[in-house]
């Protein structure tokens, strides 16, 4: 997974901030590194497969909330990828108390 391919394609896809497209690119290139996708999928997770999967998610969702919608259906799905969800936000109020 090539992060720089990925934060790329991500900024043309989606109006996304460079915090929030950071941290899903963080997030995905450990969850390729790990290879659960390709051994429940059998086939490796590409910058295509990102995007195309991030595209089918609801209408006005951001980046962020696509990028936890997707590993939400694959959670349910097979397992074992709510850790590399995102947990929190910069932006996130809860994070200044």
């Amino acid at each position: 997974m090539d992060a720089t391919q990925l934060n790329d394609a991500l900024r043309e896809a989606f109006d996304s901030s460079a915090a929030d497209r950071r941290v899903v690119v963080r997030q995905a290139t450990d969850l390729a590194a790990v290879g659960k996708p390709e051994s429940d999928r059998g086939v490796p997770l590409s910058v295509d497969d990102i995007v195309d999967n991030l595209r089918d998610a609801p209408d006005g969702a951001d980046l962020v909330d696509r990028w936890n919608w997707w590993l939400g259906a694959l959670d349910l799905a097979y397992g074992g990828y709510q850790q590399f969800t995102v947990q929190a936000r910069a932006d996130d109020p809860e994070l200044d108390t």
